[in-house]
């Protein structure tokens, strides 16, 4: 609450009513809390979401209710005062406001929690709410932060424009497989901290995430991973990593139908983001729509299973497509500079994920390509985003690097005809493989735009 009270990763959301006085509900509610702890993480995401307590609807039912309410009662107007003061907070049942705490989001986040091993977790309205709004807190006025220079288009205008200009908070860029130019370019006593992705977009740029960790804490500076290309492949958290953000609109949701984000990691970070006084979370309100919430827990269950998929559909696909000589980016191929990285990394039997890369040389190759394979043998979308059902394809230069300059995007290996491709699970292997084969077979007749 108001100085950090609640352990977030613990919550304990009773779903019924309170009756009676609030001091009689706080003890019974302070009683139920302590016999539902979280057992602690296994290392498996899938065994850690699976331990976590499932959370019943009001009246018994299987799926949790939904809460969605934006603001709350209490019995007693003394209650509202403690509340405010940090006395009592949604540990024991106590909510205020849906800006604040809301029961249905708070569970979704203990999922979260969960899944990448940490001791809390807070989902927000977006992937972009959730980055800025933890390197808001993380660095004031005169920070600094080291990031890769291989980021998704958007995280890296926030670091590049943004921040610079709004908040006087600068960012250096570097090579993430240097670990000698990460520890010259940490400037001890202002670099608060160390930003990178787990697999970078687009490139596919694999962090040793141990090592990084290692670099930054023995100069104290905090590190912040983007896990959305490698939820259950990576568990940055559990190697290492302070917090790890993601975009949940991504492989989490599954069904591109949604805009979401999470922040995963201290309780004290999470608690210290939602503070009255200097909570980014708090003050910025980057609220997640508890039916949004409602709807992402019920699809976390098998995002395991969906990932598994992604994941072989992608190495089956790229070790094929570098059989036919096209120049293929994929970190489960052994010709990777990162594979073995990887491999150290990962977690067991999830693959080594489900995004993988076409080099087309040319933006009008890369264009020609997309166009066939979408419009004349539906192998998959002209779309940006990942880790939806079907395949989807953008060029990568043109649209979610375009923030990037022509000198920004050579140092970050993304050439004019890079088609990155998130490999979806639609259909059958064999029928989608043999999509692509005929979209590449036609490349090679000649006046081929006038046949698209």
């Amino acid at each position: 609450m108001a100085d950090g009270t609640v352990n977030a990763g613990e919550l304990n959301i009773p779903t019924k009513k309170r009756s009676g006085s609030d001091d009689q509900y706080d003890g019974a509610a302070a009683k139920k809390h302590q016999l539902h702890k979280l057992s602690p993480h296994a290392e498996d995401p899938a065994a850690a979401l699976a331990n976590s307590r499932h959370e019943f609807g009001e009246h018994g039912g299987v799926n949790m209710s939904i809460e969605a309410s934006a603001t709350f009662t209490v019995m007693e107007p003394d209650t509202l005062r403690r509340m405010f003061a940090g006395e009592l907070g949604p540990d024991r049942d106590f909510f205020i406001y849906s800006r604040h705490f809301n029961p249905t989001v708070l569970n979704l986040g203990r999922l979260m929690a969960a899944l990448e091993g940490t001791e809390a977790a807070y989902c927000t309205a977006s992937g972009m709410s959730a980055i800025a709004s933890v390197l808001l807190q993380l660095c004031s006025s005169g920070g600094h932060v080291v990031a890769s220079r291989r980021l998704y288009g958007g995280t890296h205008a926030l670091l590049t424009h943004f921040l610079p200009r709004a908040c006087n908070i600068t960012a250096s860029f570097v090579d993430i497989r240097d670990h000698e130019k990460v520890k010259m370019a940490i400037v001890e006593g202002k670099t608060k901290v160390l930003y990178f992705e787990t697999m970078s977009n687009p490139v596919l740029t694999v962090a040793n995430v141990p090592e990084l960790c290692r670099i930054a804490h023995d100069k104290g500076v905090t590190v912040v991973v983007d896990n959305t290309f490698a939820p259950m492949v990576v568990s940055p958290a559990r190697l290492g990593a302070d917090v790890v953000v993601h975009s949940v609109s991504k492989y989490i949701s599954g069904g591109a139908d949604i805009i979401a984000g999470a922040i995963c990691g201290p309780a004290r970070l999470v608690n210290s983001m939602m503070d009255l006084h200097h909570g980014t979370l708090m003050l910025l309100g980057p609220t997640m729509n508890p039916k949004v919430a409602f709807e992402l827990s019920e699809r976390l269950p098998h995002l395991g299973l969906r990932m598994k998929e992604h994941c072989n559909r992608a190495l089956v696909f790229a070790t094929r497509m570098k059989k036919l000589g096209l120049k293929v980016i994929y970190p489960g191929l052994e010709d990777h500079p990162d594979h073995a990285v990887l491999k150290s990394i990962a977690n067991s039997d999830y693959g080594y994920g489900g995004i993988l890369g076409v080099d087309m040389e040319t933006e009008e190759k890369a264009n020609k390509m997309m166009t066939l394979l979408q419009n004349c043998t539906q192998f998959g979308f002209m779309a940006v985003s990942l880790g939806y059902y079907e395949t989807l394809m953008s060029c990568s230069g043109s649209s979610t690097s375009s923030e990037l300059n022509e000198e920004e995007k050579a140092l970050a290996g993304i050439s004019p005809g890079l088609i990155r491709m998130s490999i979806g699970y639609n259909g059958t292997m064999e029928q989608k493989w043999s999509q692509f084969e005929k979209a590449l077979a036609r490349m090679q007749e000649p006046n081929l735009l006038l046949k698209v």
